[in-house]
């Protein structure tokens, strides 16, 4: 109790409320990534809402919303918003993002309590970047079956994200990609920053994502509601 105390004394509550892109290719597992990472920090209390972009269909969106609002209850239906941008998938989160601001402008009037808002982009190649204005953090994601030259192929996704996701690990054998290539050259492409394999079907590897969110996004600081909790 007098920890949490200490951090209701020094947190503004009326913060922007942080915000995480994740892009990467059609099919590189970003909406899987979301639905295994969300109930681990659900779970730790943290209060999430998500925007899912795609250029015409909202089907990711409404995946999202009944598997993880309507089935798990971890969030309330109307936190999982899907945007039909109806252009290129990378101009609603970089050039012109302001359909997802407005957005995220009634997000934070209406639901101040949150902790954090993940935006995902539609499938877009390797060029994928985030807005400043839009994103305080960038998951990036590939997977193994583009082979493993993908990460020494660079592009901005690749080398400038905060976190490279090497996803659906578990069909390396099938392609013929080698995950010990792949991490040298992640590596060497990234100048150490961090990356993570994963294989969303087991687990592996989704903790140590949401580890990330909660050290390098949140800071280890406790979830508003246990800050307001507080006597």
């Amino acid at each position: 109790m007098t920890e949490f105390f200490y951090f209701h004394e020094f947190i503004d509550m009326n913060r922007r409320i942080p915000r995480i892109g994740i892009g990467g290719p059609v099919g590189c597992g970003k909406s899987m990534l979301i639905e295994r990472v969300v109930p681990i920090l659900a779970k730790k209390n943290y209060r999430i809402s998500i925007i899912s972009n795609d250029v015409i269909s909202q089907e990711d969106a409404d995946r999202m919303r009944q598997n993880l609002a309507t089935n798990q209850g971890l969030l309330p239906e109307n936190l999982v918003i899907g945007l039909a941008t109806g252009g290129c998938p990378h101009t609603a989160i970089r050039e012109d993002p302001s359909i997802n601001l407005s957005v995220i402008e009634e997000i934070e009037r209406e639901h101040s309590d949150l902790d954090l808002i993940i935006i995902e982009s539609g499938g877009d190649n390797i060029t994928t970047t985030f807005s400043p204005a839009l994103a305080d953090y960038f998951i990036y994601i590939i997977d193994v079956s583009g082979g493993d030259k993908y990460p020494r192929k660079r592009g901005l996704g690749i080398e400038t994200s905060d976190l490279l996701v090497i996803n659906k690990i578990d069909l390396a054998p099938l392609v013929d990609a080698n995950l010990d290539v792949m991490e040298r050259d992640a590596k060497i492409v990234r100048k150490n920053k961090p990356y993570v394999l994963v294989n969303c079907k087991t687990d592996e590897g989704v903790d140590t994502v949401a580890q990330h969110i909660i050290e390098d996004v949140l800071f280890e600081q406790p979830p508003k509601k246990l800050i307001t909790n507080v006597k």
